[in-house]
């Protein structure tokens, strides 16, 4: 069973910064893509960032400049590092992966984190 933890949530003053980590742990090949999407309340669930493996990344128009993603793929980890933060930077980010659990195949599946809350008062 593949399961994606995140940490790192919490809540930070408007101009500050916060790093958010997701661990992806069970049985499986590889890991094709890492992403952080977020969810307001009342708002649909959006992209923030995307990492493939080959270290190639996209990021939300709104985020970019601010937010950096990155890998660790000996670690199975993604990161997310937000900076200059803002009250509407306030959701829950989930991690995403797209996983290959066989070597060999071009199968893959989606998961998903439980989510971390981030908050920045306005």
């Amino acid at each position: 069973q593949v399961q994606l933890v995140e940490s790192g949530g919490g809540l930070v003053q408007a101009g500050g910064s916060l790093r958010l980590s997701c661990v992806a742990s069970g049985r499986f090949s590889s890991i094709p893509a890492m992403a952080w999407f977020r969810q307001a309340p009342g708002e649909q669930r959006e992209l923030v960032a995307v990492m493939v493996s080959g270290g190639g990344s996209n990021y939300a128009a709104s985020v970019k400049d601010r937010f950096t993603i990155s890998r660790d793929n000996a670690k199975n980890t993604v990161y997310l590092q937000m900076t200059r933060l803002k009250p509407e930077d306030t959701a829950v980010y989930y991690c995403h992966a797209e996983i290959r659990q066989r070597a060999f195949t071009s199968e893959t599946r989606t998961y998903w984190g439980q989510g971390t809350q981030v908050t920045v008062p306005s």
